[in-house]
């Protein structure tokens, strides 16, 4: 409710808002994500209609909010809608990540080298400045909600503590084109991408003991990168290959048995994130879309987008179930629902 609040409830005066909110709450009962929130919704819009206290706009504000529930109980929608405000982030929006307490953050707020933070009603704030010459990419959080920063521009990976904003650099090797996306296993175990977009190649890493120890080089532009929630898997795609692949992890984390997952014959790929069913979202850059795939690699469902380059997803929200997408056409965060809460909240 608190997103149908921020996108339909600009512009009314006191009163009228006043009125808004108590039929949201009306709606925002027990059973509010069922059909049986249509009973109470219904008898109190009658209610409402007869006072005849209502100007035409509220009217046609409640009555979007009743239709928004009416049919997020039937089905999931197939396309996004604004959760920020568009251009808050520059075109290097990227990086998406929620912490245990549910806040929201991506890269390159307003400029270069800094994380926004935002709230559940889609507002972005300054959190956090990165050394001078960082750029911040992907962004994973521990279980202990310590943030990792891919940053590429100064070849590390850098670490915000729990409850701090200032960043350090956790591990670094001069040797990396650019590490670009980051994965974080079950146990721990950090992963990177690393690709080289001049020469359209990549390669592939583990983080351990804070040093990156090479997995595989001389493969296609990788770029997302994501594990299974049982973390037996790792899925690592090559953008301007179109490939996803799929690796066993092995118990020291190295991994082996590569196959391929998932191939497409046109648009790139970026960011990707797991439901803890063990479905596949992946941002198809260019065509705007999330595509959805299963752990055997069909496709599920795709989300259309209002922007055309979605950079990363992640999930958050009350039930965990809420996606959020950068878009670095648009420099904003876009939203749609999912049917599985994401992996990370998986217990």
């Amino acid at each position: 409710m608190n997103l149908l609040k921020k996108e339909l409830l600009q512009g009314l005066d006191k009163k009228e808002y006043e009125i808004a909110n108590k039929f949201i709450d009306t709606l925002n009962k027990p059973f509010a994500d069922t059909e049986l929130a249509i009973i109470p919704g219904l008898i109190k819009l009658q209610q409402l209609l007869k006072t005849n206290i209502l100007n035409y706009k509220t009217i046609i504000i409640l009555l979007q909010i009743f239709t928004i529930v009416f049919y997020s109980c039937e089905k999931l929608e197939d396309h996004s809608i604004d959760f920020t405000q568009e251009s808050e982030f520059t075109a290097g929006i990227e990086g998406p990540a929620v912490d245990s307490k549910g806040n929201l953050y991506a890269v390159n707020f307003k400029e270069e080298g800094t994380i926004g933070i935002v709230n559940e009603y889609g507002e972005s704030s300054l959190f956090a400045i990165l050394p001078e010459g960082s750029v911040g990419n992907g962004i994973r959080f521990d279980k202990a909600d310590n943030m990792f920063i891919a940053d590429y521009t100064k070849h590390n990976i850098l670490m915000i503590k729990k409850g701090l904003s200032e960043a350090v650099v956790y591990a670094h090797d001069s040797t990396m084109n650019q590490p670009n996306d980051v994965a974080i296993s079950p146990n721990g175990t950090l992963y990177a991408s690393d690709p080289n977009w001049k020469e359209e190649t990549g390669n592939l890493w583990l983080i351990s003991n804070q040093r990156f120890v090479l997995l595989e080089k001389n493969m296609g532009t990788t770029n997302g990168v994501e594990v299974s929630p049982d973390g037996k898997k790792l899925y690592v795609n090559e953008s301007v290959q179109r490939n996803i692949w799929v690796y066993d992890i092995n118990t020291n984390g190295t991994v082996s048995n590569k196959k391929l997952f998932k191939t497409f014959t046109d648009f790139g790929m970026d960011g990707m994130r797991c439901d803890e069913k063990g479905n596949l979202f992946v941002c198809r850059h260019g065509k705007g879309t999330v595509v959805i795939l299963s752990p055997s690699g069909d496709v599920i469902r795709e989300i259309t987008l209002k922007g055309k380059n979605p950079t990363n997803i992640t999930f958050g929200g009350k039930d965990k179930k809420q996606c959020f997408v950068t878009v670095s056409d648009r420099g904003c965060i876009e939203t749609f629902f999912s049917k599985y809460p994401g992996r990370n909240f998986k217990k």
